[in-house]
């Protein structure tokens, strides 16, 4: 805990009035990209193993702690209030662990307990929709997928797989149908439809549409990679590159 401490105080000080200039300028809203990309490369940490996790790690500590301290500042929270917060939480949806060890015998029932709790804490209770909740400034395929798992929760959802194929294709269909009739307008929206709909494909074969859709990109990258590195790609046809392709895929 004093190594906690320690590194708390190491940002106030940085955040002195004989501390870093830079830290000093920073807001709440100056810090959204550094968190959004430290949490990126703790993703890509964890993929790759190794010891970059740690680092990646104390990255992402470094963004909690100096927000919280620049909420500190204002009066609004710090740093040990988060830290009760969380507790607190983890304590009141853990009550299997912490109360009674006969409230839930699987994980199943964990979540099922989880949710209820969940619903009935303060921050929750003003919330008019079952689909709140979901920050709009989610990645599109997390955002969409979280959407679809709270409407599937009441109910809202295809019975069987093959409805949702169905609907894959139908969007496909009307995507043609945009493009033929060159609306550009109308064929983003519906090209957004097919990206909602093979979220809620991947959805129901249980598999998650970001790890799907990385895969996918890596996939390209290596190939690609292949293809550059055999052939001028500025003096090279489409067909050698083609060709390139297949090679690389084998």
């Amino acid at each position: 805990m004093d190594k906690f401490q320690n590194f708390v105080n190491l940002i106030k000080q940085l955040r002195s009035p004989d501390g870093c200039p830079w830290d000093r300028e920073q807001t709440l809203e100056t810090l959204k990209p550094h968190l959004l990309e430290e949490t990126y490369e703790v993703l890509e940490a964890m993929d790759e193993g190794g010891d970059n996790l740690k680092s990646e790690l104390g990255d992402l500590l470094l963004q909690i702690v100096f927000q919280s301290n620049i909420s500190e500042e204002k009066n609004k929270f710090s740093i040990n209030d988060v830290i009760d917060g969380i507790s607190e939480k983890m304590i009141r949806r853990h009550p299997h662990v912490f109360m009674s060890k006969n409230m839930a015998s699987n994980s199943s029932e964990v979540l099922i307990n989880w949710e209820r709790i969940k619903s009935e804490e303060k921050e929750h209770e003003n919330r008019k929709s079952v689909l709140d909740g979901v920050p709009k400034n989610f990645p599109a395929l997390l955002r969409a997928e979280k959407l679809q798992k709270k409407a599937s929760k009441v109910g809202f959802d295809w019975l069987e797989i093959h409805g949702v194929i169905d609907k894959v294709e139908e969007e496909i269909q009307e995507l043609r149908d945009e493009i033929i009739l060159n609306d550009t307008k109308k064929a983003q929206e519906e090209l957004g439809d097919l990206f909602f709909a093979l979220v809620n494909l991947a959805r129901h074969l249980n598999i998650n549409p970001e790890i799907c859709l990385n895969q996918a990109s890596d996939k390209f990258d290596k190939r690609f990679r292949y293809v550059e590195s055999h052939c001028d790609l500025k003096m090279s046809s489409l067909d050698v590159m083609d060709k390139l392709w297949e090679e690389a895929k084998k």
